[in-house]
């Protein structure tokens, strides 16, 4: 394990020198699968993941068994915060583009956490930033179009990837925004058409980013201001 690998992450590039090292020994490297569940609704969350390739949905599954995405996690952050002993998860995370990330166990991260310092700030930090994406994800599935959310989720996935190419199927994608697929359908291949993605089984390309963020609209450009405002904040 090196700085260097810690410092993808960038909750953890924010960190001052001494206090990064401090942490090299709680950390563990680990590979993050696609489709791995970290932990699932109501489990005792045993550990926290900050991810450094990896990318992960935080889901709400309904007692019908439907699933919404409520947030999502990158290199940015950190899953599987818990503020006391014995928090059960309220939300469901699921890696939804494979990579790597560290592990810390959550008691030992709250314990570093109640010690202050610049660990806790930035766990403060992104807490608030993580609520601003989920109130915004509310007023999203309410005021904006199937095309709107389609063009947030993948500019929201695209700001966590090394690459333009998101591999996702049309059909997740409905699942997690709580629609149909064939709204799905019909609003990849208008902006298929319109020359801003290009659909490939299991794999959908950016090709005009400028353009996806203009479709978006007020409904991708909140959170990613909450989102810069952190980075500004390191």
């Amino acid at each position: 394990m090196s700085v260097t690998g810690l410092q993808q992450n960038e909750l953890l590039r924010a960190l001052p020198m001494a206090e990064l090292e401090r942490l090299m020994d709680d950390l563990e490297l680990v590979a993050l699968p696609a489709g791995k569940h970290l932990y699932d609704f109501g489990d005792k969350v045993e550990y926290s993941y900050f991810p450094t390739t990896a990318i992960v949905s935080l889901q709400y599954v309904n007692e019908d068994g439907i699933t919404t995405e409520i947030a999502v996690v990158g290199r940015e952050g950190v899953a599987g915060i818990t503020m006391y002993k014995g928090e059960r998860a309220s939300n469901t995370a699921v890696v939804q583009a494979p990579g790597y990330g560290y592990r810390m166990r959550t008691d030992a991260l709250r314990a570093l956490f109640g010690e202050g310092g610049m660990l806790a700030q930035q766990l403060m930090r992104y807490t608030s930033c993580l609520f601003a994406q989920l109130a915004q994800n509310v007023v999203s599935s309410r005021h904006s179009s199937i095309e709107q959310k389609l063009c947030r989720w993948l500019l929201e996935r695209l700001d966590r990837s090394p690459s333009n190419e998101l591999k996702v199927t049309q059909e997740m994608i409905a699942n997690l925004l709580g629609v149909r697929r064939e709204s799905i359908t019909a609003a990849a291949g208008k902006l298929a058409t319109d020359g801003l993605i290009q659909c490939r089984r299991g794999m959908i390309v950016v090709l005009d980013r400028e353009s996806l963020e203009r479709y978006a609209g007020a409904c991708y450009f909140a959170a990613r201001g909450t989102a810069q405002m952190l980075q500004s904040s390191h």
